[in-house]
């Protein structure tokens, strides 16, 4: 029987974009790894690193931006893509027997046999060495909130198999970056970063559950549970939900962050923020799709996009 890194490469797996960097330019010996990382599939990355941007934006909002800041961008960004691989194969070795059950991570690289469960232990082990240092950089508070968040990424992986709520648990961890730039801005913790965590949270469980309806056919022969096959054709009303809390919750932060001492014009551009955001909402459940997942994807990917939007608004306060 041949060693995993022998077998030959089935080239990417589904949701990944065509003509990606990994398949176009990476050594064909770490294409694998890569894939575990979903370096091939950079959403990810961005929806766990844009929750830090709003957190370092708005505690710089609160007060005046810093040189700092520029390391917590950097530290923040760097992290995003080590602690994303750490976690995604983290994921796929709990998952690697229900991955081999569905159409669309089949081809992923520990049920396909291009990785040993031994060779990404260590390849995560050397991702969350890397996350580490970087966390190690921060202040004190910083750094233990850092280490906290290792539970919620430590349960996700099991959740779908003991609550319709999984997406809970995504967001628990997801978006964990809000609260930690925020104190590594100002050493600790307030109510306005809370709120702009729940936010997070609610935005984590309209665009998963849009990304869970392209398994949830998969999901339900092999008994998987998601908020996608819990809501079913109420989806369009749960995300309606979820879009409001992800505004109301966001606009609560904004002004529990700045009043009463901020100037109209950086309160108006803070409160843009969020409001760009549920209007970049609305817009996907326009386009939605549950039953083409083609579309689900599509719209999903689209979320880069939104939190983006609320991240430079935000920016541009803390600058006003």
């Amino acid at each position: 029987m041949r060693a995993p890194s022998e077998l030959p490469d089935p080239g990417p797996v589904a949701d990944a974009p065509r003509g990606n960097w990994v398949d176009r330019f990476a050594p064909a010996p770490s294409r694998p790894y890569l894939r575990l990382s979903r370096a091939d599939r950079p959403i990810g990355t961005w929806l766990l690193l844009i929750p830090c941007f709003w957190g370092v934006a708005l505690a710089a909002a609160t007060d005046a931006p810093r040189l700092g800041d520029l390391w917590v961008i950097i530290a923040c960004t760097i992290g995003a893509a080590v602690m994303r691989g750490a976690g995604c194969t983290w994921n796929d070795i709990t998952d690697r027997h229900i991955d081999g059950a569905v159409a669309r991570t089949r081809l992923r690289p520990i049920p396909s046999g291009q990785v040993s469960v031994r060779g990404a232990l260590l390849w995560m082990a050397a991702q969350t060495a890397v996350g580490a240092a970087l966390l190690f950089s921060f202040n004190s508070a910083a750094i233990a909130l850092g280490l906290l968040s290792l539970i919620p990424v430590l349960i996700y992986p099991f959740a779908k198999r003991f609550t319709w709520w999984p997406q809970v648990f995504l967001g628990i961890a997801f978006n964990w970056g809000a609260l930690l730039a925020w104190v590594a801005h100002t050493g600790s913790l307030t109510a306005a970063p809370v709120a702009l965590y729940l936010s997070g949270i609610a935005w984590t469980l309209f665009y998963d559950t849009i990304y869970a309806h392209q398994d949830k056919e998969d999901d339900a022969l092999i008994g998987v549970r998601s908020t996608a096959r819990l809501f079913g054709p109420r989806t369009g009303r749960w995300l309606g939900i979820f879009l409001m809390a992800t505004v109301s919750l966001m606009t609560l932060a904004v002004l529990q962050a700045l009043l009463p001492e901020a100037n109209p014009l950086k309160l108006a551009l803070a409160l843009a923020g969020p409001w760009g955001l549920g209007w970049h909402l609305l817009w996907q459940m326009r386009k939605l799709d549950i039953d083409n997942p083609e579309i689900c994807l599509r719209v999903f990917r689209s979320n880069r996009e939104a939190g983006l939007i609320a991240a430079l608004f935000l920016a541009a306060a803390a600058l006003a």
